[in-house]
């Protein structure tokens, strides 16, 4: 007797649905004691604000703060600030990773850079990137330009130093052996290195993603005419901390989303290595 088509994909949908539920049940359970502990920390802050009666201008409630954030939704100065801010860290995070790999290939092409060039980008990594943000903003003034840069100078140095250390952590005998072969630097870099370093290179990425959010901010700070760094200046020129607390949720979840969007990638990149930057977070 011929089977139903559409009992046969009912029946491989339910099968589908249970796997799906499954993982992100096992997701939200991997995670519990972290959301219990927030709730319990939300409880205590919302409850000590209203016996205290503690004016909303040292610190909100809560509900005070989700309730200016569905307001600042709704009117959409709050999505029309993120907008911004987002762009300016997708722009600097691109321009530093770039930048990094350019200057990874050169070190391990020429090693007259890694002796006269490196040097003098580890000179840089100690200078305070909040120090050279007001120079950053004379030189190139209070459009994007100035935030573009500012994210990149931030973001480049923990991708940089991740690179250049797993590529110069390829095994040499290979190295060798592809020289041997009569592969190109480019070939070895493509083929060898570059593959070798892929887990350096994640890791890199996930902690430049997070300094380019901080770059972003400080540099709106300094100055800026649009960005969420922007209405924070705002919000405390107007005493409205529930809109500033609002403005660190989107901040917070902003993180959160690029976080697990490198991960994912991670997974797919460096599967050989399981759950990839996902096992780290796990720990």
């Amino acid at each position: 007797m011929r089977s139903d088509p559409t009992t046969r994909t009912i029946a491989v949908g339910d099968r589908e649905k249970p796997g799906a539920m499954i993982r992100a049940w096992n997701w939200v359970r991997g995670r519990s004691g972290a959301i219990v502990l927030l709730v319990i920390l939300l409880a205590i802050w919302e409850a000590a604000v209203r016996i205290f009666n503690i004016p909303s201008y040292l610190l909100p409630a809560p509900s005070d703060a989700i309730v200016a954030l569905v307001n600042g939704l709704g009117s959409g100065i709050l999505l029309t600030h993120t907008w911004v801010t987002l762009l300016e860290i997708m722009g600097g995070f691109a321009i530093a990773v770039l930048t990094a790999f350019v200057l990874a290939f050169a070190v391990t092409k020429w090693r007259w850079v890694e002796k006269s060039v490196l040097p003098l980008v580890f000179a840089l990594q100690s200078v305070p990137k909040v120090a050279l943000a007001p120079l950053i903003l004379t030189w190139f003034g209070f459009g994007i330009t100035s935030k573009l840069v500012t994210v990149a100078l931030v973001a480049f140095f923990p991708l940089v130093v991740n690179l250049i250390a797993g590529i110069q952590s390829a095994d040499s005998d290979r190295v060798d052996m592809f020289k041997a072969l009569g592969a190109s630097e480019w070939t070895i870099f493509r083929k060898l290195r570059l593959p070798n370093a892929t887990p350096y290179i994640m890791a890199g990425l996930d902690i430049a993603i997070v300094f380019c959010i901080i770059g972003a901010i400080v540099a709106e700070f300094v100055g800026a005419q649009a960005g969420l760094g922007y209405l924070i200046q705002a919000s405390a020129i107007n005493l409205d901390v529930s809109m500033t607390f609002a403005i660190l949720i989107i901040l917070s979840a902003l993180g959160l989303v690029l976080h697990a969007i490198l991960t994912v990638i991670s997974r797919r990149v460096v599967f050989w290595q399981g759950k990839g930057l996902e096992a780290i977070t796990e720990r």
